[in-house]
């Protein structure tokens, strides 16, 4: 576990370390609330890479603080509708897996707002459920707040 804890790191520093163009990478801290799970909080960080002025990937890794604290990795594609005056909306979908209580893979499903509060800093808002592929747990409703760099 540790193993994958820090390649995960090792993988998300490597990945906003490499930018090559200006505004197409941002990097940043995310602090999430786990519903319907006994209220789990997570701490953790995320990169964006934008493909274009709409399509953008975004990895994350996320410390589930709990008993028995566990680890989160997701990716999400998103497509980012520009609302003019720093505002922007998306709409989000990926993969996650999580081990809150065991190891499982599922889903994200929903979206979020980005706002720019100075130049190359915004502020991000998110809700998204994640169905899970397995029996025995409920599937979580995330919400979550961070900001990021834009580099």
């Amino acid at each position: 576990m540790k193993k994958l804890l820090i390649l995960a790191v090792a993988a998300l520093f490597a990945v906003s370390a490499s930018a090559q163009d200006a505004g197409r990478w941002a990097v940043g801290p995310r602090m999430s609330i786990y519903t319907n799970t006994s209220t789990i909080v997570g701490l953790g960080a995320y990169g964006r890479y934008s493909f274009d002025d709409h399509w953008r990937i975004e990895p994350a890794f996320m410390g589930l603080l709990h008993d028995g604290c566990s680890i989160e990795l997701s990716c999400n594609a998103q497509y980012v509708f520009h609302l003019g005056s720093g505002w922007s909306l998306y709409p989000e979908a990926g993969f996650v897996a999580n081990e809150i209580g065991r190891w499982a893979a599922g889903l994200n499903l929903g979206g979020g707002f980005d706002v720019q509060i100075v130049q190359n800093w915004d502020l991000s808002a998110g809700l998204k459920w994640q169905p899970m592929f397995d029996d025995y747990r409920k599937n979580p409703v995330v919400i979550s707040v961070g900001a990021c760099y834009k580099f």
